[in-house]
């Protein structure tokens, strides 16, 4: 994958050059992250780069995406169940620290996490993590792409 859709994510997904998005849905895009030290980690991206924050949204579209983060984090633990019998939950965050647009992380969690991190937030995993080719999306990560797109579709339904 090439880094230059990763400065316009929103805008990328929107003329179909996004290669982390898993699927269009109602307020945005679904989107598996570009790390995966949890393997599952996946993004709602709001369809508006204009949008910062969810309050910006009118109350209808507030709520779909609110019940957009709700469907890919039910997809993102039904995929993650299967595929792994150690899958604990899902944490779902809207922050908004670093990237200025709305949206909203997908977290699965895993009981062969370290047990000084398993009940910390993902923030605290050393840094190394977050660059280490090991744990960056790829072919690798397939399967796991597969099976949380089609929950994604299966919860449309």
């Amino acid at each position: 994958m090439t880094d230059d859709w990763r400065a316009d994510r929103i805008g990328s997904a929107l003329r179909g050059g996004n290669p982390s998005v898993l699927r269009r849905l109602e307020s945005g895009f679904a989107v598996i992250g570009d790390v995966q030290f949890l393997p599952g980690y996946s993004v709602l991206l709001t369809d508006d780069p204009a949008v910062q924050r969810l309050s910006e949204l009118p109350k209808r579209r507030r709520l779909s995406f609110l019940s957009d983060m709700d469907r890919l984090g039910e997809a993102v633990e039904r995929a993650c169940r299967r595929l792994d019998p150690a899958f604990r939950r899902v944490n779902l965050e809207i922050l908004g620290n670093t990237d200025g647009f709305l949206h909203a992380h997908v977290w699965p969690r895993f009981e062969w996490e370290p047990a000084a991190l398993v009940g910390m937030p993902v923030w605290l995993y050393p840094r190394q993590r977050w660059s280490d080719e090991e744990y960056a999306l790829g072919p690798a990560h397939d399967t796991l792409r597969e099976a949380i797109g089609a929950e994604l579709d299966r919860l449309a339904g």
